[in-house]
């Protein structure tokens, strides 16, 4: 997993247009979307190019490395929803 997205997304989905790769989920097409709090990075299908994390206004996504403690769960929050 090279990025994690926070409890602070706001579900703008601006990082979602920017991925060329599409590892960001739920999309407003998706089913669930309006339920879920937050949107998640595929933890082996993001190629860590970081074009999410520019375009990101509530700096919601960080990279895994650099992660602070305090928000270290969001990994494996990012991680079982994919699971």
């Amino acid at each position: 997993m090279a990025y994690v997205i926070t409890d602070t997304c706001t579900k703008d989905n601006h990082c979602i247009e920017a991925c060329p790769v599409n590892c960001i989920h739920p999309t407003p097409e998706e089913a669930g979307y309006e339920e879920v709090p937050q949107l998640y990075i595929h933890p082996t299908d993001c190629i860590d190019c970081g074009a999410c994390v520019p375009v990101c206004p509530t700096t919601s996504i960080y990279v895994l490395d650099e992660l602070p403690a305090e928000l270290a769960e969001f990994a494996d929050k990012n991680a079982a929803y994919y699971a």
